[in-house]
């Protein structure tokens, strides 16, 4: 399948301005394949942008013949706990919660909640319990927001 982020954002922006692809998950089989996109927005991700951006896919899928098999074809918003994939997802979360899980031990541990202090070339540093631990972004498997509610 030669789907991918960087070509759906393409076809995103031949139609639709502003619009970011935050994540991009398949999922299921050749009986039944989940396509789903986060995306974001400067003004918010609204319902009817949702119904946009699927009708662009979606034609622009169909059109390319990438998925082999039915699918069905989810967007939606990066929701309270948004992903964090990409380095600029962290610059713009600096100072908030964070929850991280690396492929390989960081300072003898996997996982990883507490407060995003910084983002540098290739690194992220978290404070978790007082500690402040450097992790690699290209260990970094999953990661997303912890929503503090107020």
């Amino acid at each position: 399948m030669g789907l991918s982020e960087a070509w759906l954002q393409q076809v995103i922006d031949t139609e639709i301005g502003g619009v970011e692809l935050v994540l991009l998950e398949v999922r299921g089989n050749r009986r039944r394949r989940v396509v789903r996109l986060y995306i974001d927005h400067a003004e918010g991700v609204s319902h009817e942008l949702c119904c946009r951006v699927s009708g662009v896919v979606g034609r622009a899928l169909d059109e390319a013949d990438l998925i082999d098999g039915p699918y069905v074809l989810e967007v939606s918003s990066p929701g309270l706990d948004r992903p964090l994939v990409k380095r600029s997802h962290f610059v713009a979360q600096v100072g908030k919660k964070v929850y991280v899980k690396t492929k390989e031990p960081v300072e003898g541990g996997k996982v990883w909640q507490g407060t995003l202090l910084g983002v540098e070339a290739d690194e992220i540093l978290v404070e978790q319990g007082g500690r402040e631990v450097r992790i690699p972004l290209n260990l970094v498997t999953s990661a997303h927001l912890i929503y503090e509610f107020k």
